[in-house]
């Protein structure tokens, strides 16, 4: 449950990566967008949002937009995309302390965050049995966009290299690890994951295969969200990436 319920508004603009400028009741308000790539390739002005709110004193905008909506304003239902990338190993590690994800995990054991391995810090450890790396991914959005909603013109997708650096390292854990796993979420109703193919699709694609036949498992996580709440819809292996 969000502290206190997340405002409704509508985007106007997005100047640049990590600000969003939002109708707040009739107001202008700049937020900060938690998003630091494209969202699926679309333009987001006019799109409605959920807004939170933080009384913290350091940031630069007191205002974060969690979420936006395919459908329009005045819509009296919505149906909310999730954007808080920033959010999601505190979600996951809330569903794994309750127990939740027990697919994935059977119980939480010991659980520790940002774990030191490689180059890299993963994001848990499970009782220094199981390494789970948290993906957010937000350039391609696995669903139907509407066909009245923009798009951007822009370039192929080819950042890849962080991404592909944490699946060689899960791998390399399996030495002494029982179970690597990467766990991809997403807030909204969706086809399942794909890798988007982009212009490194041939690398991610070896990768992958290379990864998998070294033990590391692919997961996925669907969760639901809306001005109240982040709920968890699903946990499940990806049988198709």
């Amino acid at each position: 449950m969000f502290e206190e319920p997340l405002r409704e508004g509508v985007i106007l603009g997005r100047p640049n990566r990590f600000i969003m400028e939002v109708e707040l009741d009739g107001e202008r308000a700049r937020c900060h967008c938690p998003v630091v790539s494209r969202i699926g390739g679309i333009d987001t002005t006019g799109r409605p949002c959920l807004v939170s709110r933080s009384d913290n004193p350091r940031r630069k905008f007191s205002r974060t937009v969690e979420a936006f909506s395919w459908q329009e304003p005045g819509d009296a239902e919505k149906r909310w995309v999730g954007i808080n990338q920033t959010a999601s190993n505190r979600y996951v590690a809330h569903f794994l302390e309750q127990g939740a994800l027990a697919g994935l995990a059977p119980g939480p054991g010991e659980l520790r965050r940002e774990v030191r391995f490689g180059e890299s810090r993963l994001d848990f450890a499970i009782a220094d049995e199981c390494f789970i790396e948290v993906k957010t991914p937000l350039a391609q959005l696995e669903c139907d966009i509407p066909p009245f909603v923009p798009r951007l013109d822009v370039a192929p997708f080819s950042s890849t290299g962080r991404a592909l650096r944490h699946l060689r390292e899960l791998a390399d854990s399996l030495a002494g690890h029982q179970r690597a796993v990467v766990l991809y979420c997403l807030y909204y109703e969706n086809h399942g994951f794909r890798f988007l193919r982009g212009t490194t699709f041939d690398e991610v694609e070896r990768a992958v295969t290379a990864v998998q036949e070294a033990g590391v498992e692919l997961w996925q996580c669907t969760f639901g969200q809306d001005a109240h709440e982040v709920r968890l819809v699903d946990c499940r292996p990806l049988e198709d990436w």
